[in-house]
């Protein structure tokens, strides 16, 4: 049967699935197409959907996440995975009934319902149907929403109460530690990466008392953050940025969270709940043993090195962006000045009166370049290689505060948010976001009059989910480059450096004292895993991030072709969101009961493959 691995990488502009075009009155009965919803999934049939449905399912039936197109083969698969895994006590909300617009036209209602799954692993799920009308046949199905809620049983995945000792220090002994472990050196999962993916999988797995370790390279809880560069903030609202378990940002907090805000409020959660994290430790290497079902790993600190045995390892070290890219020009000899990439870049304030240069236009060379402004530098130029999406943080902001706000729990916000087929969500963020940017031209057009290379109106869809970046979310440098404070360099690529700076294709030789190339990261987490675990295991894993055929991410938050391994990161709302499902299946499986999981070709015998 076919791997995850086997999945090719597509366009997110290719994937099926649109918004409705119905225009749904104001004054409709909607609790009416509740009344008919409960009707439908008890006993799907074709006729009950339109033709291009959609099903989300996100580890409730398929044991993994998957998204299944058009009426025909969304039935097929509904009905092999209720053989197997017996969903039932299905109730539907009526008062959840809810009228969805989006701007004059697309319409639909949406209506929640829960349910049980009686087959092992015995769970409890939830569920959204939106609804469309059918002028001959009353409502039809437009989208399936399904999301494992909890394992009967188990403690919830979702709660964890504070901790008796978050008064005191974090305790990073590997030794003293008093987590929930078997020895000081073995496991159920190890998760490596203590930023906002790795804090969200290991306070999952203490949720449901499963034990684990989290280790992390730095010396203090938050550094992966506070280490960056001076100006780094996220460009989410706060209110979306919160871990597991608690509003983590409460509202004395800025909306905009800087560097260290960041690495505050890290550090207060991981006290607040007793994270055994082991600070300044490194894996090193680690073996599969295909017999036991274990992993074996080195780990190194303080110039120690220990052995840790675990069934389960979690890796939350980005996408493999651990190895900065960056060109190569002649002549880089002459150069008389300092040439940085933005992973070692910290701040400016040296060469304030003198010239510089960033290469780059998305998120982390426009910062930059404010910084470089603000310190006072004599001239400030980005160097800009191909045409970039801006997209005004506020638009964003409009579209985050909908769901992310003092009125809904962080819980309902994320399945809302995430539960969504891609391609729905997609178009949804199309929609909202090119009305915004139609109503106000002036402002891109003063870009474009600085010789900034814009698109537009671009898919932030394509940019996370397929480029992992590339765009800019305008913070205010946008502002900065219409009147000329930044200067724009983009009719010619470098050629080479000079004594006193860079001459590029078209002849012309800017002067730079500072150079700092913010080109990204090498994002091949293949070449991450073999540096750990070797080419055998690399050969096996799954490749990561970028979108498969359904609109699934590749190889990120599901089980993996390579076993007891799983891959985990992306925007603070998908740690946060994704961690549970990976905690709530390594604990299905370590209980002996791992759900099913049903492939392209129907189930498959192992629960590690898809």
């Amino acid at each position: 049967m076919p791997l995850v691995s086997d999945r090719r990488r597509v366009p997110v502009s290719s994937l099926p699935g649109s918004l409705p075009t119905t225009s749904i009155p104001a004054d409709t009965d909607v609790t009416r197409a509740a009344r008919r919803a409960h009707l439908h999934l008890r006993y799907l049939k074709e006729a009950d959907l339109v033709q291009g449905a959609l099903w989300r399912d996100t580890y409730a039936l398929t044991g993994t996440l998957r998204t299944i197109h058009s009426a025909a083969a969304v039935v097929e698969a509904w009905r092999a995975v209720c053989k197997i895994r017996n969903p039932t006590s299905f109730h539907f909300d009526k008062e959840s009934a809810q009228l969805v617009r989006i701007g004059d036209i697309p319409s639909w209602v949406d209506v929640h319902f829960t349910f049980k799954t009686a087959s092992p692993p015995k769970t409890t799920c939830s569920g959204i149907l939106s609804l469309v009308p059918d002028p001959a046949d009353g409502w039809k199905i437009w989208v399936i929403r399904t999301i494992l809620e909890q394992l009967d049983g188990e403690n919830s995945v979702d709660r964890l109460e504070p901790s008796q000792y978050s008064a005191r220090a974090v305790d990073t002994n590997p030794i003293t530690n008093d987590a929930h472990t078997k020895t000081p050196s073995e496991f159920d999962a190890v998760v490596v990466g203590g930023g906002q993916a790795g804090l969200s999988v290991a306070g999952r797995l203490k949720a449901l008392g499963i034990s684990y370790v989290l280790i992390d390279k730095n010396k203090e809880v938050g550094d992966n953050w506070k280490l960056r560069y001076g100006s780094a903030r996220l460009h989410t609202t706060r209110q979306y940025s919160h871990l597991p378990f608690n509003r983590t940002f409460p509202s004395h907090y800025q909306e905009w969270l800087t560097k260290d805000d960041l690495a505050r409020g890290y550090k207060d959660w991981v006290k607040t709940y007793n994270i055994n994290i082991w600070l300044s430790t490194t894996l090193s290497s680690g073996t599969w043993d295909s017999t036991t079902k274990r992993w074996t790993l080195q780990i190194e600190r303080d110039g120690a090195v220990y052995r840790l045995c675990a069934t389960h390892v979690v890796l939350a070290v980005g996408a493999g962006g651990q190895i900065p890219t960056m060109p190569v020009y002649p002549n880089r000899e002459l150069f008389n000045g300092t040439i940085l990439h933005s992973a070692q870049y910290t701040e400016p304030s040296a060469f304030k009166g003198k010239h510089g240069i960033v290469v780059g236009t998305a998120n982390t060379a426009h910062d930059i370049a404010e910084d470089m402004l603000g310190a006072g530098l004599a001239s400030v130029t980005m160097v800009q290689r191909s045409p970039t999406y801006v997209l005004p943080v506020e638009y964003y902001q409009r579209v985050q505060d909908l769901l992310y706000n003092d009125e809904y729990t962080t819980e309902y916000a994320d399945r809302m948010s995430f539960s969504h087929p891609l391609a729905v969500g997609r178009q949804l963020a199309l929609a909202g976001l090119h009305a915004a940017a139609r109503a106000e031209p002036a402002r891109f057009d003063a870009l474009e009059a600085a010789g900034f290379k814009l698109e537009r109106y671009g898919d932030i869809t394509h940019y996370i989910s397929e480029r992992m970046g590339g765009h800019y979310m305008d913070v205010g440098a946008s502002k900065k480059i219409a009147d000329g404070s930044i200067k724009i360099k983009a009719n010619a690529l470098p050629a080479e450096y000079t004594r006193d700076g860079i001459r590029f294709q078209d002849g012309e030789e800017l002067p730079a004292d500072f150079v700092v190339f913010a080109t990204g990261f090498d994002m091949d987490m293949k070449t991450l895993v073999e540096s750990f675990f070797g080419k055998e295991v690399a050969a096996e894993a799954d490749d990561y991030w970028g979108v498969d055929e359904e609109g699934e991410l590749l190889g990120a938050f599901k089980p993996n072709s390579q076993p007891g391994l799983w891959y985990h990161g992306g925007s603070l709302g998908n740690a946060r969101y994704y961690s549970r499902f990976i905690a709530l299946s390594i604990s299905a499986q370590l209980k002996g009961t791992p759900p099913p999981i049903y492939g392209r070709n129907g189930y498959e015998q192992s629960s590690h493959k898809l």
